[in-house]
């Protein structure tokens, strides 16, 4: 499998995750992450809610190391039941 991206490692990439409020998705996005990327800045951590606040958006920056990394924590992040997008 051939590991073509048009980006440069390391560098700062931002994932994007969103799913109900009704469950503590910010903890569970976190650990996720926290799995591929243990060092991350935890002020790297952004949060906002739905206009009805039904849903929750949360942005985590991290220092991408190679593309089999963002591989893995998409991946996980999409095979989640209470994930309802990656990006």
């Amino acid at each position: 499998m051939s590991e073509e991206t048009l980006l440069e490692f390391p560098c700062q990439f931002p994932i994007k995750a969103m799913g109900r409020v009704d469950i503590e998705l910010d903890l569970l996005v976190i650990e996720i992450i926290r799995r591929h990327a243990p060092d991350f800045d935890h002020q790297a951590i952004k949060m906002r809610p739905s206009k009805d606040g039904n849903f929750l958006a949360i942005t985590i920056t991290i220092e991408a190391t190679s593309k089999k990394q963002l591989d893995a924590i998409y991946q996980d992040l999409s095979d989640h039941p209470h994930v309802l997008v990656a990006l």
